[in-house]
């Protein structure tokens, strides 16, 4: 990550920060996440019976993919923090669309856009943040969101 004055956030508006590295989706993980949501529908818990579907093996949960984004966001090298931050604190989400499924063991990275930044008050900056999900070898991402991160310098 790259730390910068707080008052320089402008500046990146419009630009891309960066890509995460690439982080694999395995059985284990969707299995634990299932369990964390008491989410268990067979697409994503029973390899047998997700081989029957369109997809042809079990899939990720897309809030599974979404939860990630913290995570795939520490990677990211070009990404810029105020250098004076006390905390962030997620503020939600402007849109979230899960566009393609992440099958099992296909590994995925998210790619990061500054859409604004804003001084709500002193020592308060709203960042919008544009993430796309791309998934290893696919041409259709797996998802997009528009995440809201409130920084406190």
């Amino acid at each position: 990550m790259k730390h910068i004055a707080a008052t320089e956030l402008e500046q990146y508006v419009g630009q891309e920060l960066g890509l995460s590295d690439w982080f694999a989706i395995d059985q284990a993980r969707i299995q634990a996440f299932a369990d964390a949501t008491l989410d268990h529908q067979y697409i994503h818990v029973d390899p047998e019976r997700a081989r029957e579907t369109p997809f042809g093996s079990t899939i990720a949960h897309g809030f599974l993919t979404l939860a990630l984004l913290p995570h795939l966001q520490r990677t990211i090298a070009g990404f810029v923090v105020p250098r004076d931050m006390k905390m962030a604190v997620n503020y939600g989400f402007d849109s979230v669309r899960f566009l393609a499924p992440v099958k099992v063991d296909q590994r995925i990275r998210a790619r990061a856009t500054l859409l604004a930044a804003e001084q709500r008050r002193a020592g308060q900056w709203l960042l919008r943040l544009e993430y796309t999900v791309e998934v290893e070898h696919e041409a259709r991402p797996a998802l997009r969101a528009e995440w809201l991160v409130l920084y406190f310098v």
